[in-house]
């Protein structure tokens, strides 16, 4: 038996041994300094964020390694933000004709960047798998960003088309093409997952969700008198809610019907989406394999569950220290502003310190999502990973080099990045 099988016999081969304490003062000090810096610092935010994951996940004993630099994230932006300025002049321009291309300038624009925010998930992967090493030995990813791209487009479409449905087959779909260009060293990555198997154990929850909607499409598609509805708009005048109260008389209730079964809908997806959450990370991790490394999840719904909970319990909490030290001074300000009649002095303090309370208020719930739902998802994940076949790993040999910064520059600039 070799030492990474003795390893991972002696308990499931990955743990995380960070300290939340650490990260939430990481967290914490880059708050501080991202609105110090109007937000330039979240470069080395993600830096700093990704070594201390990185460096405190621990696979049979030795722990990952990430090396990228925020300078690399800063440089990768800046070419980005020169690549899409050209682009959105483009769509403005195109937008100003009255012409056809004018009409459909907002559709080509939607589809183009599109595209372009999935071209730029790929090649954000391909980075922070070049910047991964383990043992001595570096990840790195093959393939075509563009075809990956097209694939993920033609996915979102169907699956807006199928309400949700095709969501699972999009996953695995996506999750395939991935994996196979996915190396460590020079063993091949592939995935095993499902997506029918994904599709099955998650209807009930679709169902729960969808089903309300289609009661409330359905209820004003019987009930609403569509033809009366039109002619009540098309001819207009001031009694137009009369004569589409008059044509529908039951259009009130079919509202009412509608709005409950929404807010219904809501709910369910609300409550049910850790649920979600869980099977989706268990399905991933089971089906990502590496030659003969196989890996299976063992990942308990109750904790993410428990994640959500202490989220929001840390959110309240927050939420009324702003309210208590916000509420006062707003007042003390308005109070102000009411004994300086015409004196434009309170009114800017106090629309500056609206904006300052917003800033704050961001970034304190973005920090403690972070700190609580994020951090538990990367733990909890990586703890319930069952491993076998490491051995394979003492036969591996290195191989690639690190890519261009630019996707993850082109990922943070549509908003489409991740760790």
């Amino acid at each position: 038996m070799t030492s990474l099988e003795a390893a991972t016999a002696a308990g499931n081969g990955v743990r995380f041994v960070g300290d939340p304490r650490v990260y939430w003062r990481l967290l914490v000090r880059g708050g501080l300094l991202l609105a110090a810096t109007l937000g330039i610092y979240r470069f080395w935010l993600t830096t700093d964020v990704r070594r201390f994951l990185w460096a405190n996940t621990e696979v049979a004993g030795e722990s990952l390694e990430y090396t990228g630099k925020p300078l690399e994230l800063l440089l990768g932006f800046l070419v980005a933000i020169a690549i899409l300025i050209p682009v959105y002049t483009g769509f403005f321009m195109a937008a100003l004709d009255l012409g056809p291309l004018g009409k459909i300038s907002g559709v080509i624009a939607f589809g183009a960047l599109g595209v372009l925010g999935q071209y730029a998930v790929y090649r954000a992967r391909r980075y922070r798998l070049t910047r991964t090493i383990y043992r001595g030995v570096r990840f790195h990813q093959s393939g075509s960003a563009w075809r990956y791209a097209f694939c993920a487009v033609f996915w979102w479409s169907l699956t807006a088309l199928s309400c949700g449905l095709a969501y699972p087959l999009q996953l695995a779909s996506l999750e395939r093409y991935k994996m196979r260009n996915t190396y460590y060293g020079d063993l091949a990555g592939s995935f095993a997952g499902s997506g029918f198997g994904l599709l099955l154990r998650g209807f009930p929850m679709w169902f729960l969700v969808v089903a309300p909607l289609a009661v409330a499409a359905g209820a004003m598609i019987d009930i609403v008198d569509w033809q009366a509805l039109a002619r009540a708009l098309e001819q207009g005048g001031r009694d137009v809610m009369g004569r589409i109260e008059r044509g529908n008389p039951e259009l009130a209730g079919a509202i009412v019907f509608a709005m409950l079964m929404v807010s219904l809908s809501a709910v369910a997806a609300a409550l049910l989406y850790p649920a979600f959450q869980a099977l989706v990370l268990r399905w991933w991790s089971s089906g990502l394999r590496f030659g003969e490394i196989e890996m299976c999840s063992n990942l308990s719904t109750r904790q993410i569950y428990g994640a959500y909970v202490r989220f929001l319990w840390y959110a309240i909490l927050f939420g009324i220290g702003l309210a208590v030290i916000g509420v006062p001074v707003l007042l003390a300000v308005g109070a102000v502003a009411g004994d300086d009649h015409g004196g434009t002095g309170p009114e800017i303090a106090a629309t500056g310190l609206m904006l300052a309370g917003y800033v704050i208020a961001a970034l304190g719930f973005s920090t403690i999502y972070r700190a609580t739902v994020m951090l538990s998802l990367w733990r909890l994940g990586m703890e319930s990973l069952q491993m076998s076949g490491l051995s394979a790993l003492d036969r591996v040999k290195a191989s690639g080099g690190p890519s261009s910064p630019l996707g993850e520059g082109l990922a943070d600039a549509l908003n489409v990045g991740g760790y």
